[in-house]
């Protein structure tokens, strides 16, 4: 009777193998969920400062092409005077300009274009010049107002040219914005310039926004980092309190061989007295 007691006593005091795995299981589960935490978030701002450093350096990129092909002739330009113009004349020329054209991959051909002629009166320095359309229409053709879009039918060329025609015939004794340089090319006068203060303006505009936005990415990701930091220096000192500290296991296997020895000299005592009772 004796024995079977103690056996009793033995399995009840005795750890539960299915507890024991199930709280392993969930301690694992806790670790695992963890790591995966601190991968999606690595990886979240690896992606976000590849980001801001790809933004940054396309800025830059922009800077650089930009600054060639408009900056640069925006700053050497010399047709800087305004003034005002009035129309005095607007003929076609009868001598027509060769050019030729294309009408597909292994298509070319040779057509001629009409010459618009403009004469217009300068007030800033009452000379007579001839208009351009802008500074390219000058170095192409310094006698023609511009140069159109060389085409095959030639009917079409010479309806464009009429157009324009009209047009500046309409605008007869109404002085409108010209661009000239007094100094050396008195003689010609451009109505607008190819790149003025406004495409200038979104040629800067636009990669500052995006060297700025790249900026904050990155900032942005720095700061939450320093701030998670800091956040696991403050509050790791708070989980070590001695109201929040968890019992070892080393502690509840000593606990537990201590209730077993007091058990086990309480059935010796029992028995011992029994056996001299009897």
């Amino acid at each position: 009777m004796i024995t079977g007691f103690s056996a009793i006593l033995r399995e009840a005091f005795s750890p539960v193998p299915g507890k024991v795995k199930r709280k392993e299981s969930g301690s694992d589960g806790v670790k695992t969920s963890d790591k995966m935490k601190k991968q999606v978030s690595n990886a979240g701002e690896d992606r976000a400062m590849l980001l801001g450093f790809t933004m940054m350096g396309l800025s830059v990129l922009m800077f650089f092409l930009l600054g060639i092909a408009i900056l640069k002739p925006f700053m050497l330009n010399v047709w800087n005077e305004e003034s005002n113009c009035t129309i005095i004349q607007a003929d076609i020329m009868d001598d027509w300009v060769d050019c030729s054209f294309t009408c597909g991959v292994d298509c070319h051909g040779q057509s001629k274009y009409p010459c618009l002629q403009i004469l217009v009166n300068v007030s800033a320095s009452g000379h007579v010049a001839a208009l351009h359309y802008n500074e390219e229409a000058v170095q192409i053709n310094p006698k023609c107002f511009y140069v159109p879009k060389c085409q095959r039918d030639k009917n079409d060329l010479l309806d464009g040219v009429l157009d324009v025609k009209q047009y500046f015939e309409r605008k007869n004794d109404t002085p409108f914005a010209c661009f000239h340089r007094h100094d050396s090319k008195p003689e010609d006068v451009i109505l607008i310039k190819k790149y003025d203060r406004s495409v200038v303006f979104h040629c800067l505009f636009w990669p500052t926004l995006m060297l700025v936005g790249g900026a904050s990415i990155v900032g942005m990701v720095k700061l939450t980092q320093h701030l998670s930091l800091m956040c696991m220096v403050y509050c790791s000192p708070a989980k070590e309190e001695p109201g929040n500290v968890t019992p070892r296991p080393d502690s509840q296997q000593s606990r537990t061989k201590k209730d077993e020895k007091t058990l086990r000299w309480r059935l010796n005592s029992q028995s011992m007295t029994r056996a001299s009772f009897s």
